[in-house]
């Protein structure tokens, strides 16, 4: 085996390249819900980084379009349920276009660093380093950009159910899409170096293995519980749904009136629970203050609500006084679903569709949490539950559990519900937190700190979930070291791109 600079070339030809990507794209998606098989994030890793390896800035990107726009086009296929294939095909479009733009770097790591580095240490760890630094980097740059990102697709949140999942309580979500990442490249770079006859450079990789599998959740410490009742309403809560007055707040009590009686610390109920905004409407204050003195606790409802001239996303935690003086706004509301950005030039391309969001919701600033009788509870809403820093906030500000109101009913029957539960579950893992996800229509459930499920209400059921849910302390390291293992290899990994570009400059090959 020669140290010698490795010459730049394609691993495989461009036509090959692009199956490989397309089955690449393929995988992925499987391993997301709704099949959940998460092995098959390594295999779908695998054939990507084949995919560019030697490949120029022009190939990589051809082949990123390609795995790039088939994956999001399966994986968000539930954004056609109502609006048509319009917003389906722009959202794939932008996605794969911005994840293609990223992979490129992936592309020209595979060039320049065998020629700026030699050896067999540098190919076997630091090669796989700085891929699996720029995955990461790439990840954060769909999760971040444009309008607030859209951080649905990384590779860590594909492993809610999968053994590797306690990984996240160390090391944060980027911090396992690291290491999966750091993984299959490994083993590729030994393969290509035929080194399956020096056993001591499997050392590396299997020590990875190892870490990945059987890694222990970080340890918190218990402290008590509280006594929560979430409630499925099922009610017409879809944008299109017909519904008379009150519709959703009828579906709501009702579903709540079994549990009247009950010992209850928290009622909890779904984004959109409520018709209209209760500051406003008497009537609907009247009913929340009358169910929270029924159910003898605080009632955690949301609704859109207006202040001036502002809308926004609000939970609000009722008592049966008639007020509330806790609330949260949601703040990531999701662009063109939620507002408009640069509404005039989106208007003129598609008016029907931009016509049908009236309202502008402004993102909110107060914090993610309240306050119940001394224990906080963190919140989210919907979306925010993809945001790292919504969910770091509420439990560095000392959140003892979770609490994420969804409404899916504009995705019955698709995988989004699916989708974002696990997600929910992988943030009960990397916090150390139980989390009481509910929606409106389901899949409602409550969720342990380990991920697993204490109780579950079924899709389109109206029904009550009713148990004492664990409360914790303390912070994991996905929480506090997880931050700043992002930024770390951001950083890392797009300062060694320069150095290998800069080195490889002497070099005759192309580097582009």
């Amino acid at each position: 085996m020669s140290d010698s600079p490795a010459r730049p070339r394609p691993l495989l030809p461009l036509w090959a390249a692009v199956l490989s990507a397309a089955g690449a794209a393929v995988l992925m998606h499987l391993s997301y819900p709704g099949a959940a098989v998460w092995i098959l994030a390594f295999p779908a890793t695998a054939l990507l980084l084949l995919s560019v390896i030697g490949r120029r800035a022009g190939g990589a990107l051809l082949v990123g379009l390609v795995y790039g726009i088939l994956f999001f086009a399966l994986l968000v296929s539930w954004t056609s349920r109502y609006l048509g294939p319009i917003p389906w095909g722009a959202l794939s479009v932008v996605e794969g276009g911005l994840t293609a733009l990223a992979i490129v770097p992936l592309a020209l790591a595979y060039r320049w660093l065998p020629q700026a580095f030699s050896g067999p240490t540098a190919r076997l760890v630091l090669l796989p380093s700085v891929v699996a630094a720029l995955w990461v980097g790439r990840e954060l740059f769909l999760g971040n950009w444009p309008y607030g990102g859209f951080p649905w697709a990384r590779l860590g949140m594909s492993q809610a159910e999968s053994p590797l999942a306690p990984v996240s309580s160390w090391v944060g979500v980027s911090g396992l899409s690291f290491l999966m990442v750091l993984l299959v490249a490994m083993l590729i770079e030994t393969v290509r170096l035929r080194l399956w006859n020096r056993p001591l450079r499997f050392v590396v990789p299997a020590a990875l293995v190892l870490v990945l599998l059987f890694t222990p959740l970080f340890p918190t410490a218990s402290s008590g519980s509280m006594r929560i009742a979430a409630v499925q309403g099922n009610g017409p809560t879809g944008y299109f749904d017909d519904r008379e007055p009150f519709a959703v707040i009828d579906a709501q009590t009702t579903a709540t009136e079994p549990l009247y009686g009950e010992d209850v610390d928290l009622l909890v109920w779904p984004e959109g629970s409520l018709d209209a905004d209760p500051f406003e409407y008497d009537a609907l204050a009247r009913r929340m203050s009358y169910v929270s003195a029924r159910i003898g606790a605080p009632l955690l409802a949301n609704a859109a609500t207006g202040r001036g001239d502002l809308f926004y996303n609000t939970s609000m935690l009722w008592t049966s006084e008639g007020s509330a003086d806790q609330i949260h706004d949601k703040r990531h509301p999701v662009p063109f679903g939620e507002y408009v950005p640069d509404r005039a030039f989106y208007n003129a391309i598609v008016p029907d569709l931009i016509g049908l969001i009236g309202r502008e919701y402004t993102p909110g600033t107060n914090p993610p949490i309240v306050d119940i009788d001394g224990v906080k509870v963190g919140l989210a809403i919907c979306f925010d539950v993809i945001y790292d820093d919504l969910i770091h906030e509420g439990v560095q500000d000392g959140a003892q559990m979770l609490v994420f109101q969804t409404n899916n009913a504009d995705f019955r029957g698709t995988d989004e519900n699916l989708q974002q539960l696990a997600f929910a579950r992988m943030r009960a893992i990397e916090t150390g937190r139980s989390v009481v996800n509910v929606s409106t229509v389901g899949t409602s459930q409550i969720i342990r700190a380990d991920g697993s499920t204490v109780t579950s209400l079924d899709a389109d059921e109206a029904g009550a979930m009713l148990e004492d849910v664990e409360l914790r302390t303390g912070l994991t390291g996905g929480v506090v070291v997880g931050p700043w293992l992002q930024r770390l290899l951001l950083g890392g990994g797009l300062g060694a791109l320069v150095v290998g570009w800069w080195r490889a400059r002497r070099s005759q090959a192309p580097i582009f």
